[in-house]
Formats: structure tokens, sequence, C-alpha cells
């Protein structure tokens, strides 16, 4: 009785295993939603907008305040022009933005490139557009896409590439080398650039994060999105944005329109708060992220996983063969129920999923004293399977 559509993919392995680990009780360091709250200046707007009145629909392109606080953003921590009400679409989180762009310009037959290991909705949204995805492979251990293979990938049925840096669930920041090259690709093939950079913020090494809309050529064919979630541990509230040339965001808003109609009004009133928020904040939020990583993977070293150190974001992509792993799925529910610790498996960020077979992904956007508890319990890693 199901259309094709959803029977090229199953239900989020991540939501799976979500489910698993309350069953258990296990510490979930795998579904990327912190245990601590956003800023309480953020939580006040939000009730503050409730009581105000701000409970009807907003207009559904984005209330006006947030999508003026988004621009201005936009304009001072990504380097690109934008304007509130030509580029900017706010859509129920980044996850819709990345469904409403691949509607408005994904036809079925054209091809989107896919670097994998890729977030999980990436291919069922092109699915369900129609699209094919192709993938193209970042290679370990550190993460790197071989040019030949990526310009191979581009032909004449190429409509986009999706891209996400910092990159879930890699860690990996990609160079201004790397989306230079890129962008070269899109222009000579005349291909749209899908570029997801939610984890903007999170960034662990010196070299910044780059927009590839602002490279030469790039911002008349980026649909750059990104969200409040990640940024202001608001997973929960599904706020994301697209920024897109003016054609682009009129076909993004007719999607989103029938799509979802909109995202939270109150919500949308606070998470321009949340967007003037000092620079202060924002630093400490990438030194708390560097802090977090630094505590945690030492216990991962120390349990028997073997891992390049993520560049950004807050998650790791682990190698489980050293402790005997061969089916990463059994291997994490074993993890669950024997030492109370959850995380997801590497099959569901490729595809064939076999390509991710030895490979598991921790992340890490937990207080302290829930790493230390995950920590401690990895530990007894070898001691079961022994």
């Amino acid at each position: 009785m199901l259309a094709k559509r959803v029977q090229y993919f199953t239900e989020s392995v991540i939501r799976e295993m979500t489910r698993l680990a309350q069953q258990h009780d296990a510490l979930n360091l795998g579904q990327g939603m912190p245990d601590f709250d956003p800023p309480q200046e953020v939580k006040d707007a939000a009730c503050k907008a409730i009581q105000d009145g701000f409970n009807q629909y907003a207009i559904t392109w984005g209330a006006p305040v947030l999508r003026k606080a988004i621009a201005e953003k936009m304009r001072s921590f990504n380097g690109i022009d934008c304007d509130a009400d030509a580029n900017v679409t706010v859509c129920c989180g980044a996850t819709e933005c990345m469904m409403a762009t691949m509607l408005a310009l994904v036809d079925p037959g054209d091809e989107v490139i896919v670097f994998q290991p890729f977030y999980e909705n990436y291919g069922p949204d092109a699915l369900l557009s129609g699209a094919t995805p192709v993938w193209v492979p970042l290679h370990p251990p550190d993460w790197r896409f071989d040019p030949d293979e990526l310009r191979r990938a581009f032909n004449s049925r190429t409509k986009a590439i999706i891209l996400n840096t910092p990159n879930n669930p890699t860690g990996r920041v990609f160079t201004r080398e790397e989306l230079t090259f890129v962008a070269e690709l899109c222009q000579e093939h005349d291909a749209l650039a899908f570029a997801d950079e939610i984890y903007e913020y999170i960034i662990h090494i010196d070299r910044p994060h780059i927009s590839i809309a602002t490279l030469p050529g790039m911002a008349e064919r980026t649909v750059t999105i990104s969200g409040l979630s990640k940024t202001f541990s608001i997973t929960g509230w599904r706020l994301g944005y697209c920024i897109a040339p003016p054609d682009i965001s009129n076909g993004i808003r007719k999607a989103h329109d029938f799509l979802t109609v909109g995202a939270p009004h109150p919500l949308q009133v606070a998470g321009a708060a949340a967007l003037a928020l000092p620079q202060s904040y924002f630093d400490n939020l990438q030194a708390g992220y560097r802090r977090r990583r630094d505590l945690f993977l030492p216990y991962l070293r120390e349990a028997g996983f073997t891992f390049t150190e993520p560049e950004g974001a807050y998650y790791v992509m682990t190698d489980i063969a050293p402790l005997g792993g061969t089916d990463d799925t059994e291997f994490v529910r074993r993890m669950i129920r024997e030492v109370g610790v959850s995380a997801i498996p590497g099959s569901s960020f490729y595809s064939p999923r076999e390509g991710g077979k030895t490979k598991v992904r921790f992340m890490f956007a937990k207080r302290d004293e829930t790493l230390h508890r995950a920590g401690e319990r990895l530990r007894k890693l070898k001691a079961v399977r022994a």
C-alpha cells in the first residue's frame, strides 16, 4: 500500500537508537541533542513572546524580526550580502530547509552529489524529490575527498552538490582550497551548491569556517542553510533558515509554504533575541565544545576505539574494528544493553550501508558530568568483550 517514494529508505536509525537508549536507561551519545538548557535570556524571550501575543501565524517565510537578525548575522559572520526580505526563508529546522530546497530546485531525473559518510536525511531528501544521489567518499582517516573522484561525479545531469561543513558525522571542516575546487566544478557544470552550515560556530581548530557562497561566482548558485538548534541548544524549537538569491528564495518559499506553512511564531521572536547575544556567548560556545571534545576523546581511546580528532561540530566517527566489531548496529545495541551508552551505527551514514559496518558515531554535546559517566562506562567495553 505504501508509495514507492518511502520504500527506498527505513526509519531513522538515530531515532531508533534514542528509543532503545531510553528503554535501557542508557546515556544517549547518539542523537545530536544537548542535555543542558539554552541561555536563560533566550528562554525568557520565548516566554515573553507568548505573553506578548505572538501566538498566531507569522509571515510564512519568517517573522520580520528574525529575518532581519539572520540577515545581519549572515553579513557579519558569514560575509554573505543578505537582504531580510529578498534572501531569507525561515523553516521548521535546517532539515526542512534542505527538503524545501530540494523540492524547489531538483527535478526527477536530476543527480545530486552527496559526500559520504553523510547526514542521514540527505539521501531520502534526494529520493523524495525524484533525484538520484551520487555518492562521493570522504576517505578516512582524515576524511578528505579525492579531487578526481569528485570530478568524475559531475556530468550533464548534475543539478547540485550537498556540502556539510563542519561535517556531520566526521567533524571535518573543509578548507578554502577544497571549497574552491568544488566551486569551480559547480560553475563548469552549471550546478548548484546546497551548503548545510548548521555547525558553523562549533570549530575546534584555528582554521575558520568558510561559506562557499562567498567564493567568486557562487553567490548566485548557492543555497546556504543553517539554523539556531545547535548554536543555542534549542533543537526542539525547529528554527532553520535558507539564504539564497531572490529567484531561488521564491521557489523555496513556495515549497516551504505547502510543507509546513511556517515555523512557530513566538520561538522566532525569541530566536531574534538569541542572535542578538554578545560575541562573548559565541566565543564561550566554541571554547566549551572544544573542552568537551578534549574531555571525552581520551575515554574513547582508552576503551579501544580509533578515530581522527574532529575539527568541528560535536561528533566523532570511530572505528570499532580494534574492539572486534564487525556489525555496527549489533555493536551499538550491545553497548546500550551491557554498558549503558548509546551511539549511532556507522552504516546509517553510508550507501550502501556496508560501508559503515565497522564505524560508530558518538556525540559530545553533553554536560561534563554526563561525559565522565559515559567515559567510565565505556571503559567496561574491553571487559565485556573479554
